[in-house]
């Protein structure tokens, strides 16, 4: 057995390796979880944009295959209704688009697809008792998230800068996931909007490590063991990883996400709001280019996806990845195609090499 220097979240979430899979909303379901959890890390389960029903499943998929513990993940983001003024600056931005495609603003089908924890998603963790849950933009309200606490799971947490880890820590979680600025896919800022303030994973890393009382998580641009081993030397006690695994049998990425990973660079992602309406890191598409990156005009989370959605279905086919998500972090490059089993188990065994353990 490795030596590991901190094993406080060995620990605390019963895991023999240092990783956790990053729950991926559309990339990611049990036989992923079920991959990593093999090679000794955590298991994770994307929760937001799947049905309560479903969501049951995957984890009955997951009890099934391995006996390990099992992370579900949810966002905790507060829906924002949109105004007609701003439902008509995005189609206006979207029109020539709409045009090209022969897309009818007038019959684009309702937007969402992205919901928030709620009594519902509540009462399926008290069913179902996973060992962890993880929240994504903050935290839900203090009734539900003592209800969670009471199933006697550990709480974690995603912090962009170190003082939405201090909120974190003082609303109970039990480790804080450093979500640094290299991270693939959404942000899981909450308590700040400026994308141009925020830290990377080598600056975040430390200075949360320093400010906080429980253990610390890195996120972003760990594709390999190198990456891993960096993180752990700058004191956090696990990694989260997430893009390493998106090309892997396992995942369930389409196939214009798989080509854009295999043409990953460190120059060609960048952060987002016109995918979804929240900044988030993927490869550099048509729309991305020529709407944003950043852009006031995108409805707020998750309603400016909706009017994309025809553009998409009339892309993708052809193998065109213009107007839907290609979410990749900045060492996409690493993403192999291979079990994720072998993946997470490579990584280790590179991280105990570097690290001499």
């Amino acid at each position: 057995m490795t030596a590991w220097p901190d094993r406080r979240v060995l620990d605390l979430l019963h895991i023999s390796q240092p990783i956790l899979l990053a729950p991926m909303a559309g990339s990611g379901l049990a036989s992923l979880a079920i991959a990593v959890a093999r090679a000794g890390g955590l298991g994770s389960i994307p929760c937001s944009s799947i049905t309560v029903e479903k969501a049951t499943a995957e984890v009955e998929t997951f009890r099934s295959a391995i006996n390990a513990p099992l992370n579900l993940n949810f966002f905790a983001h507060t829906p924002i209704k949109a105004t007609d003024e701003a439902l008509n600056r995005w189609l206006s931005r979207l029109a020539p688009y709409f045009d090209e495609y022969g897309v009818d603003p007038h019959s684009l089908p309702a937007a969402g697809g992205r919901a928030p924890f709620d009594d519902a998603m509540c009462a399926m963790v008290e069913r179902l008792r996973p060992e962890v849950v993880s929240f994504h933009f903050g935290l839900p309200d203090e009734t539900l998230l003592r209800r969670v606490k009471a199933t006697g799971a550990k709480v974690l947490g995603c912090a962009t800068t170190v003082k939405e880890g201090r909120y974190l820590r003082e609303h109970g979680c039990d480790a804080v996931i450093a979500q640094g600025y290299e991270a693939g896919g959404h942000r899981g800022n909450f308590l700040t909007d400026d994308m141009a303030t925020q830290p990377t994973t080598m600056a975040l890393v430390p200075q949360l490590v320093d400010a906080l009382d429980v253990p610390v998580i890195a996120a972003g641009g760990i594709g390999d063991g190198r990456g891993m081993a960096a993180a752990l030397c700058l004191g956090a006690s696990a990694v989260q990883v997430g893009t390493a695994f998106l090309l892997c049998d396992e995942s369930l990425s389409v196939p214009v996400h798989r080509a854009a990973l295999r043409n990953a660079r460190d120059d060609n992602t960048t952060v987002t709001n016109v995918l979804t309406g929240r900044p988030a890191r993927g490869v550099i598409n048509r729309v991305m280019r020529e709407v944003g990156p950043l852009s006031s005009d995108a409805l707020p989370f998750p309603l400016a996806g909706g009017p994309l959605s025809p553009l998409r279905a009339a892309t993708e086919p052809q193998g065109n990845g213009d107007f839907q998500p290609l979410w990749s972090g900045q060492a996409g490059i690493y993403a192999k195609e291979e079990s994720a089993t072998a993946t997470a188990r490579r990584m280790i065994e590179r991280t105990v090499q570097v690290l001499g353990l």
